[in-house]
């Protein structure tokens, strides 16, 4: 458990989730985590030991437990109270947003499988990106974020949009294979997902996306050069369509990315330092999530 994730809500529910556990039978160990990395360390050294993982806190907490249960080995599956800001990864596989909901799928949901993402060599459970609306979940202050609700993410984002330096990168999807596909571009954002929305800004069409396919969406934006594309643009991330002359969108197992130098990307909202030259290789079937 992450207690400072989000508004701190999950730590008051600790006794009835412990309640609620023990009354279907399990004997519950609780690790809170104190820094950055303890959900990993605890994942990798424990989640072998158990029948079930569970992680409260936000994306970041979920990411850390993915890694920790993946570099283990220990095929364990994973439940998951979503307590964070934005809740991406727990919106997108259907979890529930009340805590004590989401506790008790833990122990009457079912396990299915999921596709992961390997960044590098790092894992990722749903979203690697660079550019705008990478830090709008955590720049758009709260009482806004209340009052606006959705339009809040994608005024920030379109401001971004707006002021952000735009990267040249190249993306190099399924090289060598017959779905091939290149682009190459001036981009204000990029992402490589598998969520139906990222950052709490972009909301993708969840026919658009299967989270068990084997691939991940690629979203590329391009810099706007006047005011007629960057409404082109606007309008394309309110509807949800991304449907726009400058907006680019695509499905690959695996992406290879060469970049501006000193280009840093997010990895499930969390800073991840970058490179020149990325990889990002879809993992399927990789994690089994109580859903």
């Amino acid at each position: 458990m992450n207690p400072k994730s989000g508004t701190m809500q999950a730590a008051k529910y600790l006794s009835d989730i412990l309640q609620m556990y023990s009354a279907a039978g399990y004997m519950t160990t609780v690790l809170m985590t104190a820094k950055a990395g303890d959900a990993r360390d605890f994942a990798l050294q424990y989640s072998g030991d158990y029948d079930i993982t569970v992680c409260s806190g936000g994306d970041g907490t979920f990411n850390d437990v993915v890694n920790g249960v993946l570099t283990a080995g220990s095929g364990c599956p994973i439940g998951y109270i979503p307590s964070g800001s934005t809740n991406d990864f727990a919106t997108s596989a259907g979890l529930p947003k009340p805590i004590l909901e989401a506790a008790a799928r833990v122990v009457n949901g079912t396990p299915r499988m999921f596709d992961m993402g390997d960044f590098n060599g790092r894992n990722f459970s749903y979203v690697a990106s660079f550019g705008a609306f990478t830090s709008t979940s955590y720049s758009v202050p709260q009482n806004v974020k209340n009052i606006l609700g959705h339009s809040a993410y994608i005024l920030q984002g379109i401001r971004d949009v707006v002021n952000i330096k735009p990267v040249h990168a190249e993306f190099l999807c399924d090289e060598g294979t017959t779905d091939e596909v290149r682009f190459e571009g001036d981009y204000v954002f990029g992402a490589v997902c598998n969520a139906t929305i990222v950052g709490g800004v972009l909301k993708l069409d969840p026919l658009d996306v299967d989270m068990n396919d084997g691939r991940h969406e690629v979203i590329l934006i391009e810099t706007p050069r006047n005011l007629i594309e960057l409404n082109e643009t606007a309008l394309a991330l309110l509807d949800g369509s991304l449907k726009a002359p400058h907006v680019h969108f695509h499905s690959a197992r695996d992406v290879r990315v060469r970049i501006d130098a000193g280009t840093h990307w997010t990895l499930d909202g969390e800073y991840e330092e970058g490179s020149e030259e990325v990889r990002i290789r879809n993992l399927r079937n990789a994690v089994r999530l109580i859903v």
